[in-house]
C-alpha cells in the first residue's frame, strides 16, 4: 500500500520493481489482486495489464484498520481498551493527548 500511496497508478511489474528481489512477480500479483478484492485498491485495464491505485487514502485506511481491531474489543469491555488507548496517546506526546481531547469534544458537539 505504501508504494501505491507514494506513486500511482502502477502495474504489477512496477510494484515488483520497487520491491526489488524481495518478492516474486506472482506473489506481488496475487497480493495486489487480493487487495483489490478487499476494496483497498482500484484497478483499470491497460492493454494486457492491470494498473492499480489506492481505493482509500492512508487516513481512511488507518481508520478502518483501527475500527476493525478496536471495535470487537470495545464490545467485550470498553474500560480497559479506552484506558490503553489513552495511555498510548499520552505516551507518544502531549499533542496526541490534546488532539484526542479535541476529537472527543467535537464528537460530543455533533450529538
Amino acid at each position: 500500500m505504501d508504494i501505491l500511496w507514494e506513486l500511482h497508478p502502477l502495474t504489477v511489474r512496477d510494484v515488483k520493481a520497487r520491491l526489488g528481489a524481495r518478492s516474486a512477480y506472482t506473489t506481488v500479483m496475487t497480493t495486489l489482486d487480493r487487495l483489490y478484492k478487499k476494496g483497498l485498491l482500484a484497478r483499470d485495464k491497460d492493454g494486457l495489464a492491470f494498473v492499480y491505485r489506492p481505493a482509500l487514502d492512508r487516513a481512511e485506511y488507518q481508520r478502518r484498520v483501527v475500527e476493525a481491531a478496536v471495535g470487537p474489543l470495545l464490545e467485550q469491555g470498553a474500560g480497559p481498551v479506552l484506558a490503553a488507548f489513552v495511555d498510548v496517546a499520552a505516551g507518544l506526546s502531549p499533542q496526541h493527548l490534546s488532539a484526542l481531547e479535541q476529537l472527543i469534544a467535537a464528537k460530543r458537539r455533533q450529538r
